[in-house]
């Protein structure tokens, strides 16, 4: 069977490294001060970030349903299958649609996997989708497998500013102005169902590391039976801030020294995501090899 495997860009996959792969990414629309955006499509990632800024007027959006359409109808020309691994439904409506859509085309060719993955995660499940098709697994078998493992990882967002939360609504005026005043920097995390949520705060980036790192070593003994992270990937995410991230990705080897030999993955965060964080965020996430 000749399986095609698309996702977005919330994966934190380029256009260009999808090509390597031989995958499909969909850019994920948004709009700034009224104007239109495609991800890694029509704006440089230099651009992106001179752009944002919290007084600008910032909008998310799934893309258009017929782009979604007109890709897996070209797919299932050429292929038997598709898998579709789309941004968490938590943080997006994109997953419900895609289903809908899939449905409409034909659910069993078309396989939409809603295992509550982003950045870095959802890179991962997109690799071990492709790792499965070389298995010989089916679509529909790749689906259940990778939503059977839906909770195989945890993902922490350390912010830099909380004035993009505040513009986006999803802070209060007092607790932002507070949260200025004080130089607290909150450290979010994806809590069930695939929703951010507050998982801790910090004063610096250095400690951010610090209760990312000892989040991830709560993780791997409490979560995972897996102490040194021998049977886990390690990634980590940043905005605008790449070098930042090489050097967390070293302390965070040096805390996991027999973790899998597995390189630890650093990804641009998806723009759709920076949108409501806003720039120099530091992520980082733990996530258990798939268990078949």
């Amino acid at each position: 069977m000749k399986i095609a495997v698309t996702t977005d860009s919330g994966s934190g996959i380029s256009q260009q490294e999808a090509k390597e792969l031989g995958i499909t990414v969909i850019p994920m629309p948004f709009s700034i001060d009224e104007k239109t955006y495609f991800e890694d499509v029509n704006i440089a990632e230099d651009a992106f970030y001179e752009t944002l800024k919290p007084s600008a007027t910032i909008h998310t959006s799934q893309p258009e349903l017929y782009t979604i359409e007109e890709i897996w109808r070209g797919l299932l020309k050429e292929y038997d299958a598709i898998v579709h691994i789309p941004l968490t439904s938590g943080l997006s409506s994109t997953c419900q649609s895609a289903i809908m859509l899939a449905s409409d085309i034909d659910e069993e060719r078309v396989q939409v996997v809603d295992n509550r993955k982003v950045s870095f995660s959802q890179k991962i499940s997109v690799l071990q989708a492709l790792k499965l098709i070389d298995e010989g697994k089916t679509a529909s078998e790749i689906k259940e497998l990778l939503e059977a493992n839906s909770d195989d990882n945890t993902i922490y967002i350390g912010l830099e500013t909380l004035d993009f939360l505040k513009a986006g609504g999803r802070l209060t005026q007092a607790v932002a102005a507070i949260g200025s005043i004080l130089k607290i920097k909150p450290v979010l995390t994806i809590v069930e169902g695939g929703h951010l949520d507050t998982f801790t705060r910090a004063r610096t980036k250095k400690g951010i590391k610090r209760e990312i790192i000892k989040a991830l070593k709560h993780d791997a003994i409490e979560k995972f039976n897996d102490p040194e992270g021998e049977n886990c990937y390690f990634g980590v995410a940043y905005a605008g801030n790449r070098e930042e991230g090489e050097v967390f990705a070293n302390e965070i080897a040096e805390a996991f020294p027999n973790r899998m030999d597995y390189p630890i993955t650093v990804v641009p965060l998806s723009e759709i995501i920076v949108c409501h964080t806003g720039p120099h965020i530091l992520g980082a996430s733990i996530m258990h090899k798939l268990n078949k």
